[in-house]
């Protein structure tokens, strides 16, 4: 409980620490603030309004609220609950209810609590759940400024910036910077577009902000040079070294993520030496891998065949007490099952079993799915929901990747139908599961279908990867027209820049034996060059034009 408030006082408060700032949300039953940490260190509180009514309802919702999770002695409330407290306490006005900034995490991290204090003085606290809010967070951001409540510093329009790219995209967010006071327009400024253009897999766009950065004559950072690496793992490998070479020249020191891209880069290619000279180089300069890295190695040399490395690898991960040793756990199931090794993903199961944390249980359930023990997996997803009563459909959506990977199309559509029966929000994930589902299942229209519906109903789009079950499908078959139709639907959507789907589209065209007319053109177009499997894939459907005109001479 906050200094200043008396025990049995009903209050709340809400503490969330963005990308670059932290804010604090205080409201007893006679006052709402908002506190407002700046770059400058001084910390200030703001008096949103006014709250009438009693805070007791409140109290009252928030104990009968079901634990949604307990990790560290922390409780979790579910989203409908959230969406009841915030605009109850907010209510004043639209723009104040726009409060849900709070609840958004800030760039790819942050973590927020909610604590309230009952008459009884008892303290309830939480951790709160991503909640993407884009437009309404943007829209508020813009009220405080307006309105003078705020003090903004680079970092603040740094933030601001970053919602204005992923709301309205990268033109939006280049005219936002035009309004940015030149004394704020720092290298966070450039950074922070920088950071988006990689994320739309804007390859020119990219190197022209980074560019940019040069020529303003900030410094180059490791973050900067981490956004190209990230970029050119996704579209250009070749380009990787000549980012190695000017961080050499700049003195850029690589960081931990550095070092995690460019193993995986290899270890993708299965380039096994080069992934393990990386890590003795990073070894060399005094960085020891983390957990995440060891685990990277080890699927790699999984998938490359080198099951004896792979083993080393996994027991140098656990140490020499699992059950000391707990934050392996999540990690070493999925892999010890990709290994096949029943046995042990058994063991360390029975070591988190007793007292399991959230992604452990996520972790065996897609363990034992992998092992096809789906009757184990069931077994860890009930042992859930009798833990922790209400599940988010993350949780569910675990199961019912294990049903998709087993064309179990009847387990799966009943844990859809438990899914809406606990009032589960179904999001970008599930589509992905179901359409997975239907995929494997042999029903790829229906699959089609749902995904469809999915995007026009909803401001949040599918994920990527299920238009591209559907795509793959379609290639499978030759259908070309299908095929057509849902690469056209990436590039409307926004996915564009990625290789991997033209892959499947030209896969289409030679499982069909029909030839590609102006393929390479319309690579160009999207500046789109191919590499060896695309190039590869291209010289067999310009065999069909040969056939085809060899056909017309004979």
């Amino acid at each position: 409980m906050k200094k200043g408030l008396e025990q049995g006082q009903h209050c709340s408060s809400a503490i969330i620490h963005s990308r670059f700032l932290e804010y604090s949300m205080r409201a007893d039953k006679s006052n709402i603030s908002l506190g407002y940490h700046g770059n400058s260190g001084l910390f200030h509180w703001v008096q949103l309004g006014t709250l009438e009514k009693e805070m007791g309802p409140f109290i009252g919702t928030m104990n009968q609220v079901e634990e949604e999770k307990r990790e560290m002695g922390f409780l979790s409330f579910s989203h409908s609950f959230l969406s009841f407290f915030l605009p109850f306490i907010f209510g004043n006005t639209e723009e104040e209810g726009l409060f849900l900034l709070f609840l958004r995490r800030g760039g790819r991290g942050g973590s927020g609590s909610v604590r309230c204090s009952g008459t009884g003085g008892e303290e309830v606290e939480g951790l709160l759940l991503p909640f993407p809010r884009k437009r309404k967070t943007r829209r508020f951001i813009e009220w405080l400024e307006a309105n003078k409540r705020i003090e903004p510093v680079e970092r603040d329009y740094a933030s601001h910036l970053d919602l204005v790219a992923k709301v309205h995209g990268l033109q939006k967010a280049e005219k936002y910077i035009e309004k940015i006071p030149e004394s704020f327009r720092g290298e966070v400024i450039y950074r922070t577009l920088l950071a988006n253009c990689v994320a739309a897999v804007n390859v020119t766009k990219a190197e022209e902000v980074f560019n940019k950065i040069r020529d303003l004559g900030f410094p180059i950072t490791t973050f900067a040079c981490n956004q190209l690496l990230l970029l050119y793992k996704r579209v250009d490998r070749k380009k990787i070294a000549d980012v190695l070479l000017m961080m050499e020249k700049e003195n850029v020191k690589p960081s931990l993520f550095t070092y995690r891209l460019l193993i995986d880069t290899k270890g993708r290619a299965n380039d096994i030496s080069g992934m393990e000279q990386i890590i003795e180089t990073m070894k060399g300069e005094g960085v020891e891998p983390d957990l995440l890295i060891q685990a990277m190695v080890a699927k790699h040399y999984i998938f490359g065949g080198l099951n004896e490395k792979a083993e080393a690898a996994l027991k140098e991960m656990e140490g020499d007490d699992i059950k000391v040793n707990r934050a392996a756990c999540k990690a070493l199931l999925p892999l010890y099952a990709a290994l096949g090794k029943a046995d042990d993903v058994g063991r360390v199961w029975k070591a988190c079993e007793a007292h399991p944390r959230l992604e452990e249980c996520l972790a065996a359930i897609e363990a034992w799915g992998k092992l096809g023990q789906i009757e184990n997996a069931e077994a860890v997803f009930e042992n859930m929901l009798k833990m922790w009563k209400k599940l988010s459909s993350k949780y569910y959506n675990a199961l019912l990747k294990v049903y998709a990977n087993h064309k179990l199309l009847s387990k799966g559509k009943e844990l859809v139908k438990r899914m809406s029966d606990n009032s589960c929000k179904i999001g970008p994930l599930t589509w992905d599961a179901l359409v997975k589902l239907y995929v494997e299942a042999g029903e790829v229209e229906k699959a089609d279908s749902i995904l469809q519906k999915a995007a026009q109903q909803n401001q949040i789009k599918p994920l990527y990867s299920s238009y591209i079950a559907v795509l793959d499908q379609y290639s499978k078959r030759g259908d070309i027209p299908n095929a057509e139709k849902i690469f056209h639907r990436l590039r409307q959507i926004g996915y564009v820049g990625r290789m991997r789907q033209y892959q499947s589209l030209l896969q289409a065209y030679i499982n069909a034996k029909t030839p590609a007319y102006g393929f390479r053109e319309r690579m160009k177009a999207d500046n789109m060059f191919p590499n060896k499997a695309v190039a590869a894939q291209l010289a067999a459907v310009d065999a069909f034009k040969k056939t085809q005109i060899s056909d017309l001479l004979d």
